[in-house]
């Protein structure tokens, strides 16, 4: 697979990146901090660093792309597969790094962009491309419906796989009306039509299997291949020893710097986008020894740092750059907006406040 489309994965590897230089390219209009997670109201709950959206997400997403490459090249029954199945293999995450990064931009540079439209649409798109190849897919262990009677039975798997096609298409073709839906009930009129689009699948493959034992034509013909599950067991400690790794640099690494120059100060956390206030728009600062963070409302969380936007009962909604470590904090009001910073310790926190005080 991957000799034979080479040039496509080249292709869609540069296109899975792409996001990158178009972010550079706007650098300047985005906001430092960009919102990448949204509700089920279609309202920004969620929100990174200019750096994280622009370099991180596509690269995750050329991690994903490849993952997906190398287990699908690696089932010995793809070799015999349909190119067109290929193709979305190779296709389907180099578009989706492009809408989601372009749904990121446009609404971090306030576009008027209407979430809740869009999305309908993509997966309504996406449900019917695929549906309209479901039915051409040859039996594997990797793409399409895989339960136990289509990869033990290909006759099963045939006959699942032609029903399923043409309920994807039907449910993508009326996923797309549901973009002129009120946002309230357009959620779960879409879920309920996903649970559809795999239930009907799923209940027709097992009533299938259960006619053919009952007329004895039930034969497994395909049996286990084990150098593939190896290759899936090796693929899924690797993902798990990479999330362990990620879980340790969070827990152990970070820092919240404040760096004082002449008119203003400019607090940084590691991972975090930084902030700068000038000295003459601080309204009040005070010293506490004890402070409740509330709740992070869009942010970094980690065993080590916590900043971004928070909310507690005294404050409403504010922003805060701390060590979880340390209870003490120094807090600023700028503009009536809250901001609140510590150090590593209540003494390095205590000289931060009497430097801020003397500025």
């Amino acid at each position: 697979m991957i000799r034979n489309n080479k040039w496509k994965l080249i292709l869609g590897t540069l296109v899975t990146l792409l996001p990158i230089p178009a972010g550079l390219i706007l650098w300047d209009k985005l906001p430092a901090t960009l919102a990448t997670h949204w509700g089920a109201d279609g309202t920004a709950n969620g929100q990174s660093s200019k750096l994280f959206a622009v370099f991180i997400i596509p690269l995750i997403l050329l991690a994903l792309y490849w993952i997906c490459i190398l287990v699908t090249a690696k089932d010995n029954k793809n070799r015999n597969q349909n190119q067109k199945i290929f193709d979305i293999v190779i296709w389907i995450v180099p578009v989706l790094s492009c809408i989601v990064s372009g749904i990121i931009y446009a609404a971090s540079m306030n576009t008027g962009l209407n979430l809740m439209c869009i999305m309908p649409l993509v997966m309504g798109l996406v449900f019917m491309i695929i549906g309209n190849y479901l039915p051409k897919c040859k039996q594997n262990k990797t793409i399409g419906i895989k339960l136990k009677w289509t990869l033990e039975n290909e006759e099963n798997w045939n006959a699942t796989h032609r029903i399923s096609g043409k309920v994807w298409f039907l449910g993508g073709l009326l996923m797309l009306p549901c973009a002129l839906l009120p946002d309230k009930i357009l959620i779960p009129t879409a879920l309920v039509l996903i649970l559809v689009m795999v239930l009907i699948p799923t209940l027709y493959s097992y009533l299938y299997y259960k006619n053919q034992m009952k007329n004895g034509t039930y034969t497994v013909s395909d049996s286990p291949d084990n150098h593939y599950n190896k290759t899936a067991v090796i693929i899924s400690l690797v993902a798990v020893a990479l999330i362990l790794a990620f879980c340790v640099i969070m827990t152990f690494t970070g820092n919240v710097y404040v760096e004082m120059a002449e008119d203003s100060f400019t607090v940084d956390a590691t991972y975090w986008s930084s902030l700068t206030v000038e000295y003459e728009a601080i309204d009040s600062i005070e010293y506490r020894d004890h402070f409740d963070r509330g709740t992070r409302t869009a942010g970094l969380g980690s065993p080590r740092l916590m900043a971004g936007s928070f909310s507690n009962d005294e404050f409403g909604n504010y922003t805060l750059y701390s060590y979880t470590d340390c209870d003490c904090v120094v807090v600023l009001t700028i503009d009536e907006k809250v901001l609140v910073i510590n150090a590593k310790t209540p003494s390095d926190t205590d000289k931060l406040y009497k430097e801020l005080l003397a500025k």
